[in-house]
């Protein structure tokens, strides 16, 4: 029997190349232009990409052998889900591989912002002893608000009942082993979000959760609250939420998306209740590296 045919138009990690070269045969094209991944599609059963490459309506269409769009990651939001359906073609993806990556990340952020460490690490630099000025809070016995509670937000529910916080939750889908092993509580939105100190987004871009946290939402939220966002820019009204940071209506936000990306320019910058980052939360050796083998045996697994 011939070897799939598959190509990986953005960079994975090694061994997830070589685990697919055990049962496929394996083109890898990154950098890709739109017109180039449109020719390169259309002898190929398998597509892989991350976040880089747009499997658009177009690209669908050219792949006529197309049987698979693997995403290495957690979003499809770069994929069109509903052309892949039409055409009988199965998207899967690996959303449980950057979950502690993300998970740990949303800790850096609330310690960062809880202990002042940006501004205690800058003014020492510059020769500075604030140790007055740079009073923090503990995390412990906080409460901290996870939306969505799928694979990452169930690793945050984890490390938040470490730190000893108070948990609320808010899912379409209620997890009662989380909750009974946590001693945290599902909550309809609007609770989570007038009792949280921290809030946490970990919902996927559909439709129905575009701008879920909007300018009714964030009203809501106490005067200290920080909201956090490393799902999708556009779970939140970015320009709803800049203005309440500028009228310091919530404590801060942490965020690692946004609705346009890259980030060039906005006002977020000239923020200083606020922490930005390039769209990292996937980004360790370790997530990297557990999407690629995921994704292979999960293509491998589809194939059969």
């Amino acid at each position: 029997m011939a070897l799939a045919k598959v190509l990986v138009a953005d960079k994975i990690h090694e061994d997830g190349l070589k685990l697919l070269q055990e049962f496929a045969e394996v083109e890898v094209a990154t950098g890709l232009k739109p017109e180039e991944l449109v020719e390169r599609v259309g002898d190929k059963n398998v597509i892989v990409v991350r976040s880089a490459t747009k499997v658009t309506n177009d690209v669908v269409a050219a792949g006529k052998q197309l049987k698979i769009i693997a995403r290495a990651g957690v979003g499809l939001d770069n994929i069109d889900v509903e052309a892949a359906k039409c055409r009988n073609i199965k998207v899967i993806n690996a959303p449980e591989a950057p979950a502690v990556a993300v998970a740990e990340l949303v800790f850096a952020y609330m310690l960062t912002f809880a202990r002042h460490i940006l501004r205690a690490d800058s003014g020492t630099k510059q020769g500075k002893w604030e140790k007055k000025e740079l009073m923090g809070t503990e995390l412990r016995d906080k409460t901290l608000g996870i939306v969505g509670t799928g694979h990452i937000g169930q690793k945050v529910g984890y490390m938040g009942a470490a730190f000893k916080m108070n948990l609320l939750f808010h899912d379409i889908v209620q997890n009662e082993e989380l909750a009974k092993r946590t001693g945290g509580k599902y909550v309809d939105l609007k609770t989570l979000l007038q009792e949280s100190d921290y809030i946490t987004l970990h919902v996927p871009l559909l439709p129905e959760t575009k701008h879920i946290v909007g300018n009714a939402e964030l009203k809501l939220m106490k005067p200290t609250a920080v909201l956090i966002n490393t799902s999708r820019g556009a779970i939140v009204d970015e320009k709803a939420l800049i203005e309440v940071l500028q009228d310091k209506k919530i404590g801060g936000a942490c965020l690692d998306v946004y609705e346009n990306e890259p980030l060039r320019e906005s006002p977020l910058f000239d923020l200083p209740n606020v922490i930005l980052t390039p769209h990292i939360g996937a980004s360790t050796v370790e997530a990297q590296r557990e999407a690629a083998i995921i994704i292979a045996k999960k293509i491998k697994d589809t194939l059969k």
